[in-house]
């Protein structure tokens, strides 16, 4: 019998859950499945351009877990773009995180911390103090003033 699976630790909720090719009908297409965690992997190593050891820990599994998770959402979406398959996301075992997202003004960098760290001093990425907070959450608190 296999292990339970722990929930991985997920940023926010997907903006959309399903993607489809333009022109066909949803009644012609074959539909490829990828879970909520196999979006968050290629989120942190591809969009964010994190190395597998620091997406790994964000996402709270082991650097060799998070590669099987990477590489299988890499071959789901090749696999419905090549193919011309519909991407539905969906399902996996995760917990919503507690990070705060930022977003730099001057560099367009982003980064997340978590929640109750306090307010971070500057961009991480290039240094700038023009940064806003990009969440949801109490943005008069986390908005330097003008």
């Amino acid at each position: 019998m296999p292990r339970p699976t722990c929930p991985r630790r997920v940023a926010r909720p997907p903006a959309c859950d399903y993607f489809k090719p333009r022109g066909v009908p949803m009644t012609a297409l074959e539909e490829v499945t990828l879970s909520v965690d196999e979006l968050e992997a290629l989120r942190l190593a591809d969009l964010e351009g994190l190395y597998q050891e620091a997406a790994a820990e964000r996402l709270g599994v082991s650097r060799t877990t998070f590669g099987r998770i990477v590489g299988s959402a890499r071959h789901k979406v090749a696999e419905a773009l090549v193919l011309g398959k519909a991407l539905s996301i969906s399902g996996g075992a995760v917990a919503w995180s507690q990070d705060r997202q930022f977003v730099c003004d001057a560099g367009g960098h982003r980064w997340s911390l978590p929640l109750g760290s306090g307010r971070p001093e500057a961009c991480p990425g290039c240094g700038s103090q023009a940064f806003h907070r990009v969440d949801g959450g109490p943005r008069g608190a986390e908005r330097p003033a003008p």
